[in-house]
């Protein structure tokens, strides 16, 4: 994973974080524009990497990169 770009949409995230809710079963992600596009490159960035370990992972953190009641969010690879 090139992690210039992910800290890159990780800054922007900061800029325009976005919310998730759990509701029931189901699970609901909110924000404006720029932040969907920084949450779609880092799934990009984790998803096409070829030299990718089963170990590389994002989190986003509360109050950082979602708003401060959203729970936290991992996205990590299995393989």
């Amino acid at each position: 994973m090139n992690y210039d770009l992910a800290m890159m949409a990780l800054d922007g995230l900061k800029r325009s974080p976005i919310t998730i809710r759990i509701e029931g079963g189901n699970v609901h992600i909110e924000g404006e524009h720029a932040g969907f596009k920084d949450l779609a490159r880092l799934f990009l960035l984790l998803g096409g990497s070829e030299s990718a370990d089963a170990e590389d992972g994002i989190e986003l953190q509360p109050g950082v990169h979602l708003t401060a009641d959203s729970p936290a969010l991992t996205m990590r690879l299995t393989g």
